[in-house]
């Protein structure tokens, strides 16, 4: 079998009904279980019956994504699929593949994204922060616009963007105040960006204005026991392997108000000799991204009895 990568999604590929292809398989029911005792409901009614705005508020939409990506994982396994070389995840997906790589039980990361998610949300008030897509400008000159934007209002203003998720090549997320990601926004449609999309989210994710919701989630992490991984991480705040539990409580504290910096994770994944990148969990969102970042590579999504066969075929 020639070597593959596993990568998981984070926030906004949820869905309601996105597990359900996956019918009564034993390794589902079992992910769903464990969720439900850990964040004490019912998290199998919350995915199959939403409604839709109850699982896109952040405080569900992080554990259910989790729970997504971990279900699809063991289903995999107990199917009889191989290891992966290594792993990585989007933002949040993170904390999937921290599961899937045994750093953490799912009954330890469920209740421990929905506190990041808390945190989150009360950082920034709803409606003082905001996120914008880029599209069509290169990051750098992402970064550059965002500076100037923020400068407009003044030496010791407290209105501040930033470039947080570097998607893809032609594809920045920026974050910050609201005023501040409105101006950006007309900055860099001036510089070039096809596009500017402010995105449907209640908080400005991995700017530095979450850096009050990271010293809280340090706390929860410094009394939360963690193994070795059993299969490297790629992290999105350094694009590095670590594989120290300390080393890893900080990452995920630094992830909180740090840049996901996705392109340069793929890129380290090719450097390893990998081609193929099998997203796992909901959506075909990364592996979208995967062929925009490098033509060489190919991704393909694991989100259903289908897409697994299919999966396995492919690795073959």
């Amino acid at each position: 079998m020639k070597k593959f990568a596993f990568v998981f999604p984070g926030q906004g590929s949820q869905s309601v009904g996105m597990m359900d292809a996956w019918g009564e398989h034993p390794a589902m029911l079992e992910t769903l279980r464990e969720a439900s005792d850990a964040l004490g409901e019912d998290v199998a009614r919350l995915i199959k019956e939403g409604p839709k705005d109850a699982l896109a508020l952040t405080t569900n939409t992080q554990p259910v994504m989790l729970v997504a990506g971990v279900a699809a994982w063991r289903v995999w396994r107990a199917e009889g699929g191989a290891l992966p070389s290594v792993m990585a995840g989007h933002s949040l997906g993170e904390y999937s593949a921290l599961v899937a790589s045994g750093v953490l039980t799912l009954a330890q990361a469920a209740p421990l994204v929905r506190f990041r998610a808390a945190a989150m949300q009360e950082a920034v008030p709803v409606g003082t922060g905001a996120m914008a897509a880029i599209l069509g400008l290169d990051s750098a000159k992402v970064i550059t616009g965002c500076a100037e934007a923020q400068a407009t209002f003044g030496a010791g203003s407290v209105e501040v963007v930033e470039a947080v998720n570097f998607n893809d090549p032609a594809q920045t997320v920026i974050a910050g105040s609201k005023a501040a990601v409105d101006k950006a926004c007309e900055v860099l449609k001036a510089h070039g960006a096809k596009r500017a999309l402010l995105l449907p989210v209640s908080a400005p994710f991995h700017s530095s204005l979450m850096k009050p919701a990271a010293e809280k989630l340090r706390e929860k992490l410094a009394a939360t026991s963690m193994a070795a991984p059993q299969i490297p991480v790629i992290n999105n705040i350094d694009v590095s392997v670590v594989t120290h539990v300390e080393a890893i409580r900080d990452a995920l504290y630094r992830q909180a108000f740090g840049p996901v910096r996705w392109v340069e994770c793929v890129r380290a994944i090719k450097d390893q000799g990998i081609t193929t990148l099998v997203e796992c969990g909901p959506g075909k969102v990364l592996a979208g991204m995967v062929k925009r970042i490098d033509a060489e590579l190919s991704g393909v999504s694991l989100y259903d009895p289908a897409t697994l066969a299919d999966v396995r075929t492919l690795l073959a």
